[in-house]
């Protein structure tokens, strides 16, 4: 547990020292929330859906996790080409220890970030049922696991930085947008509706919607579980692509 801790601990540190990471990985989720918001905000009134603000910002903060989430992988492919990587593997810890260190520690920054943005978006007028803060965090957490889990499995991988992010930015968009965070999940074409139940941050998104403003497609029972079930299958496939990288 000792050498969990100091993994986790280092990507903490790393994060809150580099300030120019922090302000840059809340750009986007920021500029969707205000842009969409905004925009498109008296459109989805007039057509009686309700307050677009407050059907948004769940995804948003879902976007926010996602990117910071699949993205913390490209840390191991830094490691990888400094050397850090290798002193790390071959010291007396099993490289489960140091996977689970790793992506405890992405997730936990990834989770920071979503706490930032749902900050943010209060701050502009989104309104979410205080008693639902709490299991926010748990699908917040639960979907900075699954990601960075993936994140470090594609990283495990790889070998060069522009690839890791030529892939990252592939699968990115197509997840975000496909999970239900800037449109509503009911009345999908038949093709759509099958792509955003396999998504697993369609779960995310919607639970997020069911403990912050008590609107849920799924049900938050399938939301939590869907997404218990998947970080557990990406743990173990992360974990076995680590323990496979060469030194």
């Amino acid at each position: 547990m000792n050498a969990i801790y100091i993994l986790w601990l280092r990507q903490i540190k790393r994060y809150f020292r580099s300030k120019s990471r922090l302000v840059g990985s809340l750009g986007q989720p920021l500029l969707f929330l205000l842009a969409l918001s905004f925009g498109f905000g008296p459109i989805f009134q007039k057509a009686g859906i309700g307050n677009y603000l407050e059907f948004l910002a769940p995804g948003i903060i879902a976007m926010g996790i996602l990117f910071t989430a699949l993205f913390s992988g490209i840390e191991i492919i830094w490691d990888k080409q400094f050397g850090f990587l290798k002193e790390t593997l071959v010291a007396p810890v099993t490289r489960i220890k140091i996977m689970i260190g790793r992506t405890l520690g992405g997730a936990t920054i990834a989770t920071v970030q979503g706490i930032i943005v749902l900050l943010i978006a209060s701050l502009i007028g989104f309104k979410f049922e205080m008693i639902g803060v709490i299991p926010s965090l748990a699908f917040m957490f639960l979907i900075a696991l699954i990601f960075t889990a993936l994140g470090t499995a594609i990283a495990s991988m790889l070998e060069d930085m522009q690839g890791f992010q030529l892939i990252m930015n592939f699968l990115v968009m197509p997840i975000f947008f496909l999970s239900g965070a800037i449109f509503p999940l009911g009345d999908l074409p038949e093709s759509i509706s099958i792509i955003t139940s396999s998504n697993p941050l369609s779960y995310g998104v919607d639970g997020l919607r069911g403990v912050l403003i008590n609107s849920s497609h799924f049900g938050i029972s399938l939301d939590l579980l869907v997404l218990i079930v998947t970080s557990g299958i990406l743990l173990l496939i992360g974990g076995y692509l680590f323990s496979r990288i060469e030194i």
